[in-house]
């Protein structure tokens, strides 16, 4: 059973039953609230996802959309969107305890990718920081 929480700790999850999907979201709503390129979810039963510590916080982010965080660290963790998503709990991945146990499947919202994110795996890599020269 999949566990996590948010970067400080204060919120703990688990989470039942098999996902949906897993994709990498690169809608411009995303983008922004999470302060990154793209963000990537795993999408579960809404009744399978059962916080276990703490309350996340719940900012509406659309006229739908609603994004649950950390009040303490900031730490995104799940998006629902009884509209366009009946019965689903988003979850990020990253948040995961082990987020290497879950591999998206897709990219979604790609009219919306930023137009150097396609070409971003043929950046030059570092396993850490590049040489200050």
């Amino acid at each position: 059973m999949p566990t996590g929480q948010c970067h400080c700790g204060a919120i703990r999850y688990e989470v039942t039953g098999a996902p949906f999907y897993t994709g990498l979201c690169h809608c411009s709503d995303c983008r922004r609230h999470a302060g990154a390129p793209l963000v990537g979810w795993t999408a579960y039963p809404e009744d399978g996802l059962k916080v276990l510590q703490g309350a996340p916080k719940i900012y509406a982010s659309s006229e739908h959309g609603r994004r649950h965080f950390c009040p303490d660290c900031g730490t995104g963790l799940f998006y629902y969107n009884a509209e366009i998503l009946p019965g689903i709990a988003d979850i990020q991945i990253a948040t995961l305890d082990d987020p290497e146990d879950v591999t998206p499947e897709m990219h979604v919202q790609v009219a919306e990718r930023l137009g150097w994110m396609e070409k971003a795996h043929e950046l030059p890599a570092f396993e850490r920081y590049p040489p200050m020269e």
